[in-house]
């Protein structure tokens, strides 16, 4: 019986991953013409390491991956431009507020760095639905290490088996799976994830209270 859902961030409560990877792609192709959006799928849901890595072995050209992320932070601040408004899933705080009717606690996991998880929520106006928000750089290993689910689930006070996650990415799913939590996982074809480990598979997030009071019964 779950007790809490936990949610990621990007590509779940915002459509983020493709306007971040295109981003990636046009600083790529200044280093290596011939990189392919598929080669940056590896980015997409990891922490900074393993995604810059990912960077450096499609570029090729013998940057390290620090080296390589200071130089595109250094010219540009993604972050900092991005209208967090403009990619807001619309459907979140109705499915939030569902949620909450029906007795279960909310929390986010999200790779990304804790202060930018919380102008998220913050700028769309979802933060005071979650009592819990716990970022992937608080851990030596992101997802898909499962670390960040373990950490989420002993401070809510709950074991694994009463929280569904809500994901979308490989890594996501993986790193859920490993820590013993139900899963479903938001479809998107557009960039060729493993979503095999999860227990459902999802076209729109409006499933979600559906299946979090089957599995509260």
């Amino acid at each position: 019986m779950i007790k809490a859902v936990i949610f990621d961030m990007d590509g779940v409560l915002i459509d983020s991953e493709i306007v971040y990877l295109k981003g990636d792609l046009d600083f790529a192709r200044t280093k290596n013409p011939a990189v392919r959006l598929e080669d940056l799928f590896g980015m997409v849901g990891s922490s900074r390491e393993d995604a810059w890595s990912c960077m450096a072995r499609a570029v090729n050209n013998g940057q390290t991956w620090q080296e390589l992320r200071d130089e595109y932070r250094s010219s540009k601040d993604i972050f900092k431009e991005m209208d967090y408004r403009s990619i807001f899933r619309r459907e979140v705080p109705g499915i939030l507020r569902e949620l909450k009717s029906i007795g279960l606690r909310l929390a986010v996991a999200s790779s990304t760095q804790l202060d930018l998880v919380e102008r998220v929520l913050r700028e769309n106006q979802i933060d005071s639905f979650f009592e819990l928000v716990v970022s992937g750089a608080q851990f030596k290993r992101s997802k898909p290490d499962p670390e960040i689910y373990h950490y989420t689930a002993s401070h809510l006070g709950l074991s694994e088996s009463q929280c569904l996650v809500i994901e979308d990415s490989t890594f996501g799913v993986t790193a859920a799976s490993r820590a013993g939590m139900k899963i479903a996982a938001l479809i998107d074809d557009r960039f060729n994830f493993d979503q095999s480990l999860a227990d459902y598979r999802m076209k729109e997030l409006g499933e979600i209270p559906g299946i979090a009071s089957r599995l509260m019964q």
